[in-house]
Order: structure tokens, then C-alpha cells, then sequence
């Protein structure tokens, strides 16, 4: 027999025995279409069972590209997104089904249901298109109905949707979902009585379920009906003794009528419900018995280490008392036990923020986004900390990141367009509203954030449907604030004035609405008036700080320092921590040159809050007032060190260096770093023009000094500066009008006598 090295290569054959010859046959079925696709569906569901949406979603669509033309995935694809809050995603994943094969009823009767809960008009007249023939079927799905019944009510059919929910729950007495949805169509139509009788069906045809007594009760709670909310949730309990939601809601109506609680909420802690495990030791806490309650949340952390709600809550408890060294070794031991747990990192780095300690936060942060790019809480994180250092772009850039893998996240949506709208640019943050998912554009919080945006690009007539569509739904402070400042700008005094006393009535502690009506008789030349009605309001909320400093502010603005202090210290005795006050204060020592008074009272400030940027930063403004240039340029540095993009602060120390002629090239650097983050600041242009005149860049100068004269703000030192650049530069005509201003201003200045020399030569 010949050896195995002399047969030719190319006929050796692998040995195969039974069991390998029987996994290769296994392993080319398993890379069947078939099997693949049965494959990610099983870990799908698996994912969708632990609410894993995000995981669950790439094994769907993995599935689908095994098995692109079966349309049941994609259904189950649009189930899982419209779970996960997708429903741009869900609708998608539905249509696709639906081309694959149009008759697919399940998807059919989805895409129309989410069609309902849209706001476009066009989609609820499309949605009611569809789901009407559903009707016609002898037993009608009663989601269906539901669904249609919601469109019709949103197109304003009110008739309509109320006989398809009457039609619906004569059907199905027992389905409380129709019930809940008739309920609130009749409130709607303000029939309260319409709307209990329905609950009270609800009840009568589901005898043995707690759920319509629940949501009976929480209707008289609503109503100011508490003893009567009680009733129901004693049955609702009765009926099931381990409902957790039913007993909370209980305690919480013992609590409002003044009875005994804890009984209630220690049943609903042991009700069998993890999520609600820990309501009796938040009781607990709440009524001041804050070491039986860590105790409680101790042994609840302990008992199931992977609960990261349960420590979250130990965590914060530990801070609320104090013990944040506690706070941290149950951190520590989390990451000693899993040093990849995500979440633990991503708590220390937040407690790390809260404790200014910036570096060590962003390294946490980084390495969260490290492990998981997509992390919305880190780059939420990173935003916060680049709005710190003073870099608004980075911060927007963040927000962006947040909305491109999370766009259902609606906080970070409207903090991100208040943000453009506080940066002027209106257009951009109106972009990033209506890029809103449809299902949240009509809600009040974005009604409300998109008028601010038309209010700031004077667009009135969009800005008056919105207010209009939002006072539909709500009557709230907010929109009364907006309903107001529109009349006013539009001439209809009275009708403003009133929008802005009934939001005042509604929020207090919001003052806009109050320096809006001050401003109105002020615009009337009626400044008595303007004044005696914020006095009027200080007088009547003693106790708001806020209230007092803001008649302070005008009685300042009136030439009434003295009284202003006096409103201010009462802000202070109201509130002892509202630094407003503190501020409000050291800004009346400097205006009476009390320099002194007013350091003190900063370095007070800085002693409780040594990261208080404003206060660091005036601080150095009076340091170098009284002629301590180095502790003022030490103040200023130590402001961009927490801080680095802080145009204040670039600005203060450029100037001093170049005052002091020890750094004109670090000067210029840094004027010019800052008059890229504030373009619009004329005194940062005055610092830079003024440091490219000290280097005889002359033209250069003159268009930086131009720009600050140019603000509407009036500097005779910026016009001084101009005349001498115009003059370096060769224009005498220009340098002599500018030196005739500036000496018309102000002809005392030591810049004066300088000025008048070079442009005189």
C-alpha cells in the first residue's frame, strides 16, 4: 500500500465517519433560509419578551433578509417597533408587509391603527378609511373599533366616535379600553355625568375585575371626589388583594383623607409585583423615617444585585442623607463584581458630574461610549460637560447624536431646539421640532416650544394657530403666557392682560407673565403703574423670592437702590440659598462703589459654590477695578480652567495681558478664540481690535473696532480706540468724527488724552 505522501493531492479525500458525515448534513440545514430565519426570530421573541426592543429589532430584520418575502416577519417587526416607540419604523415595517402581500390583515389593520394615532389629517381621514370596513365583519376586532373610533373623535367627529364606541362596548360590555376611550370622549364634551356612568357600566359588567374600579377611582380623584376614589380602590383590593396599582392608589387616597398609610403600602410592597417592591420604603422616606427606608432599600439591592432601578434607588437615598462615600462602595462592589456594567460606570460618572469633578466624569463617559456608542445617557452626559467648558457647538453636536439613534427622546429634542432659539438661530431649531415624530407633534410641551420659535422669527399668524391649538387641549400657564405677549404685540391690551393674570393665577412662580404685564403699562407710559402692580404681587407672595427680587430688579431700574436692597434682603430671608439675590446685591455695592462689600460678598458665594463661574468672574472684574490686575487675571484663569471656552473669561484675560505687556501673541490668541464663541460681543471686538492696533495690524483693527461701535451699545473708550485705529490706518476724516463722538461722550478719560495725540499728529 502506497504511503499517504505518495497519493497526489489532488486525490486525498478527508476521512468521514457517520457522526461527521451526519453534521455536515446538519450544518447545510441550518444554513437554510429557513433555518436561519427560524433562528432569529426565536432570539427576537426572546428579546422581545425581556422588552430588549433594540435587540429584538436587528434580529427581526436579520430574519427578514433570510426571508424577504414572508410577510409575517415584517409584522412581527412593526409589533416590536411600535413597542419600542418607533412608529416611523413600525409603519414602515407594516407597508412592507403589506407588499409583499396586500391581504394581510393583521398588518392591515395595524398600519390603520397607528394611522389613528397620528395628528396629520390626512392620515386619520386615512386611517378611518381603512378601518371602517372592518365594521362590516359579523364579529369586528374590537382594537379595530377602538382605533376608529379615536380617529374619528381626533377629526373632531364627536358623534361619530362615541356611537362606534357605544356600538363597541354593546358588543363587548367588558372591554375596558372602550370604556376608558368613551369616558373621555364625554369629558370631552364636559358630560362629567356621561362619563361616570360609563365607568360605572365598566364596573357592572366586569364584577370580579379590579382594573374598571381602578380606573373609576382615579376618575373621582380627578374630580376632587377623594372619599369616593377610596371606595373604589377598597373594592378594586377586595376584589384582588394583590394588585399592587390598586393599593397604591388606595394609600394614596388614605393619605389625602388623612388616614394611616403605611399598612396599605407595605401590602402593595409585598404584592408579588418586583415593580413595586419598593413603595413602602419611598413611604418610608417621604415621612421622614429615613433609616428604616435605607434599610429597606438596602435589603431590596442586596436581594437582587442585577435590579438596577433597586440601586439607583439605594444610590440616591445614600445622597440624600449624605453618606456619599456609602453611595460609592455600592458602586465599587458592582463594578468589582462586573467591571463591564454599563450602567454603574455611567452612575459614578454622573455622580462625578454633580460633584464638579469634570475629568473624572468624562473619562466614565468615555468609556461608556466606548462599550456602546448609542448610549443615550452618555452623550446626554457629554453634552452637559461641553455646555460646562462653554462649547455650544460640541453641546448641540451631542443633542444631535442623542436624537439620530433615539428620535423618540423628547427632552433632548426640545432642550436642543431652545438651545438654537437661544443661539438666534430660530430657523434651525424650528427644523429640529417638526423632525418631531408625528405622534408627539401636537403635543402641548412641543406646541408650546414651537410658538417660542415663530414668536422669535415674528412669524404671528403660525404663531396664533399654535397658541390656538394648544389652548384646545389645555388651558395652561404656558400657553396663557404666549396667548397674552401675541395680543399684546398685535394691540389687543386688555385681552393681554388678562391671559397673563389668569397664567400668573395658574403658575405664580413663573414671572414672565408678571414682567409682561409690567411692560405693558410701561409701553403706555404708565411706569406707576408698571410699579405698583409688582409691588402689588411681592406684597401678596411674601415668602417667593423670586417675587421679591424681581420688584428689586425694578426698583433698580427705577433709581431706587435703596429699597431695591431692602426687596433683595427679603428675597434672602425667604430664600437664604437664592443666589439671584446674593448676585442682585454685590451688583448694587458696585454700582455704589462699595468695592469691598461686594468682594466680600462674592468670595461668600465662592465659599459655598466655588464653581460658580459668574461669581468667580466678577470677583476679577472688581479685583481688577482696584487695580489688583493679578488677582484679577488669576480669578479670569481660573474661570477658563473649568471652563475653557468661557468668552468672559478669554476676553478679561487677553485684555490684562496685553495691559500688562507681557503677552501680546497669548493675548490675540485668546481674543480671537473668544470673539469666534461670541461674535456678537462688542466688547470682546473692542479687546481684539485693540490688541491687533498694540501689533500695528491697522486694518485689521479698524473693522474689529468698527464692529463694537457698530453694536447700538454706547462705549465712548470703544470710540476712542476707533478714532486712533482710523487714524494708524491713514483715514483722518473718519478718525476725527469718531474722536468727536467719544469726546462728546465722555471727554475725561485717560484714553481721551491719547487719543487725541495720535489722531492730532
Amino acid at each position: 500500500m502506497s504511503s499517504p505522501q505518495s497519493v497526489p493531492k489532488r486525490w486525498v479525500w478527508p476521512v468521514c465517519t457517520v457522526g461527521a458525515a451526519l453534521a455536515i448534513v446538519l450544518c447545510a440545514c441550518a444554513s437554510s433560509p429557513e433555518a436561519r430565519r427560524d433562528r432569529f426570530l426565536s432570539r427576537a421573541k426572546a428579546f422581545t419578551a425581556k422588552r430588549e426592543y433594540s435587540r429584538a429589532l436587528l434580529e427581526f430584520r436579520n430574519a427578514a433578509q433570510a426571508m424577504p418575502r414572508d410577510p409575517e416577519i415584517y409584522y412581527q417587526l412593526g409589533m416590536a417597533a411600535g413597542a419600542a416607540g418607533d412608529i416611523p419604523s413600525a409603519v414602515a415595517a407594516f407597508q412592507k408587509a403589506l407588499d409583499v402581500n396586500p391581504k394581510h390583515a393583521a398588518s392591515r389593520m395595524k398600519m390603520a391603527e397607528l394611522m389613528a394615532r397620528a395628528s396629520d389629517k390626512g392620515l386619520l381621514e386615512e386611517a378611518e378609511s381603512r378601518l371602517k370596513p372592518f365594521l362590516d365583519d359579523p364579529t369586528p376586532d374590537l382594537e379595530a373599533m377602538n382605533s376608529l373610533a379615536l380617529a374619528e373623535l381626533k377629526l373632531g367627529k364627536q358623534e361619530d366616535g362615541i356611537q362606534t364606541l357605544e356600538t363597541a362596548l354593546a358588543r363587548a360590555p367588558q372591554e375596558l379600553s372602550s370604556s376608558i376611550l368613551l369616558a373621555q370622549a364625554k369629558l370631552q364634551k364636559r358630560d362629567v355625568t356621561g362619563a361616570e356612568a360609563v365607568l360605572k357600566q365598566a364596573c357592572a359588567a366586569a364584577p370580579r375585575s379590579a382594573e374598571p374600579r381602578i380606573i373609576l377611582g382615579r376618575f373621582y380623584r380627578a374630580q376632587g371626589k377623594t372619599q369616593e376614589a377610596m371606595t373604589q380602590f377598597e373594592d378594586a383590593a377586595r376584589i384582588d388583594p394583590k394588585n399592587a396599582p390598586a393599593l397604591i392608589d388606595l394609600a394614596s387616597a388614605q393619605m389625602a383623607l388623612g388616614k394611616d398609610a403605611e399598612q396599605t403600602y407595605r401590602r402593595a410592597a409585598h404584592a408579588g409585583d418586583e415593580k413595586y417592591e419598593h413603595v413602602h420604603a419611598l413611604f418610608l422616606f417621604q415621612q421622614g423615617r429615613r433609616d428604616d427606608a435605607i434599610h429597606e432599600f438596602e435589603t431590596l439591592a442586596k436581594n437582587n444585585p442585577e435590579d438596577h432601578s433597586a440601586r439607583i434607588r439605594l444610590i440616591e437615598a445614600y445622597e440624600a442623607v449624605g453618606r456619599e462615600a456609602d453611595a460609592k462602595k455600592v458602586l465599587d462592589e458592582a463594578l468589582r463584581r462586573n467591571p463591564k456594567d454599563l450602567d454603574a460606570v455611567m452612575t459614578r460618572a454622573q455622580m462625578l458630574f454633580a460633584e464638579k469633578k469634570y475629568s473624572e466624569a468624562e473619562s466614565d463617559v468615555n468609556r461608556v461610549l466606548h462599550l456602546d456608542s448609542a448610549s443615550a445617557p452618555a452623550h446626554y452626559l457629554m453634552a452637559r460637560l461641553e455646555l460646562m467648558r462653554g462649547s455650544s457647538l460640541s453641546y448641540r453636536q451631542e443633542l444631535s447624536q442623542i436624537l439620530q439613534s433615539a428620535p423618540y427622546l423628547l427632552s433632548v429634542r426640545l432642550e436642543l431646539a431652545q438651545n438654537l432659539v437661544a443661539e438666534r438661530q430660530p430657523g434651525a431649531a424650528l427644523e429640529i421640532l417638526d423632525a418631531a415624530p408625528p405622534a408627539q407633534k401636537e403635543l402641548v410641551a412641543v406646541l408650546i416650544q414651537r410658538n417660542w420659535i415663530l414668536w422669535a422669527m415674528n412669524n404671528l399668524s403660525e404663531m396664533r394657530k399654535g397658541i390656538d391649538l394648544g389652548l384646545s387641549k389645555e388651558r395652561s400657564a404656558g400657553l396663557l403666557l404666549q396667548d397674552g405677549l401675541w395680543k399684546l404685540r398685535s394691540g389687543h391690551t386688555e385681552g393681554g392682560r388678562a391671559a397673563l393674570q389668569e397664567a400668573l393665577k395658574l403658575n405664580p412662580s413663573d414671572l414672565r407673565a408678571l414682567a409682561a404685564l409690567s411692560e405693558s403699562f410701561k409701553a403706555q407710559k404708565q411706569n406707576r403703574i408698571a410699579l405698583q402692580t409688582v409691588q402689588d404681587y411681592a406684597s401678596s407672595h411674601p415668602k417667593s423670592a423670586p417675587a421679591q427680587a424681581f420688584l428689586g430688579e425694578m426698583l433698580v431700574a427705577n433709581g431706587d437702590r435703596t429699597e431695591a436692597r431692602s426687596a433683595f434682603l427679603r428675597a434672602k430671608a425667604a430664600d437664604p440659598d437664592y443666589i439671584n439675590a446674593d448676585l442682585s446685591l454685590i451688583q448694587l455695592d458696585a454700582l455704589d462703589q462699595r468695592w469691598e462689600d461686594a468682594s466680600g460678598k462674592l468670595k461668600k458665594v465662592l465659599a459655598n459654590d466655588a464653581g460658580n463661574i459668574t461669581a468667580r468672574l466678577w470677583l476679577g472684574d472688581v479685583e481688577a477695578t482696584q487695580g489688583n490686575y493679578e488677582g484679577a487675571l488669576e480669578d479670569y484663569r481660573r474661570v477658563l480652567a473649568s471652563s475653557p471656552n468661557n468668552p468672559s473669561g478669554l476676553n478679561n484675560v487677553a485684555y490684562l495681558l496685553l495691559r500688562s505687556g507681557k503677552g501680546t501673541d497669548e493675548a490675540l490668541k485668546d481674543a480671537q478664540k473668544a470673539r469666534e464663541l461670541a461674535p456678537d460681543d462688542p466688547d470682546v471686538a473692542d479687546t481684539l481690535g485693540w490688541i491687533l492696533y498694540q501689533k500695528g495690524l491697522y486694518p485689521s483693527a479698524v473693522e474689529q473696532l468698527k464692529s463694537a461701535v457698530a453694536s447700538g451699545r454706547s462705549n465712548p473708550i470703544w470710540q476712542y480706540h476707533l478714532a486712533m485705529a482710523y487714524a494708524k490706518n491713514g483715514d483722518l476724516p473718519h478718525a476725527q468724527d469718531a474722536l468727536a463722538v467719544a469726546l462728546k461722550q465722555n471727554p475725561g478719560l485717560p484714553e481721551s488724552r491719547m487719543a487725541i495725540q495720535v489722531v492730532g499728529k
